[in-house]
């Protein structure tokens, strides 16, 4: 199952690019969604190779699950990553995140392709929101000038 989600910024392409690809940033929109254990860097940029073999909880409080994320591709120049992802009963996680000039700043454009059996429509319900929220609270971050 696809969700799609696109998301215009008011920053430069560049800008939400750093952002995208920041693991400080990936953990201060995910917080009190999804938690992180400490294989997952607290700062720095993700890079094509990148793997993590972490222990994720949903909301910080549902019981811990193993969960391996890959950094696939990553394109600085193309503005463009892909993240291939296990875990935690979902058999296959790909997200492609794509940042592109727009007029009034910058278009996030995010595809996560999910296969999880039966559960598959709850995943991608559950997708839907978490990227919307991120998405958000990305925007307000940005806005704030403190990414």
């Amino acid at each position: 199952m696809r969700v799609r989600l696109v998301r215009d910024f008011a920053v430069s392409p560049d800008r939400l690019w750093q952002s995208a690809t920041d693991l400080g940033h990936l953990r201060r929109v995910c917080a009190g969604l999804v938690t992180f254990d400490d294989c997952v860097p607290r700062e720095g940029r993700i890079a094509e190779g990148d793997r993590f073999d972490t222990v994720v909880r949903l909301f910080g409080r549902f019981p811990p699950q193993r969960y391996r994320m890959e950094v696939a591709e990553l394109d600085d120049a193309g503005m463009r990553f892909r993240s291939e992802e296990s875990g935690a009963g979902v058999r296959r996680w790909t997200h492609r995140l794509e940042v592109r000039p727009h007029p009034n700043g910058a278009r996030m454009e995010e595809t996560i392709d999910i296969d999880a059996g039966p559960a598959t429509p709850l995943l991608a319900l559950w997708a839907r929101i978490l990227y919307t929220i991120r998405g958000r609270r990305r925007a307000r971050i940005l806005a704030q000038g403190t990414a």
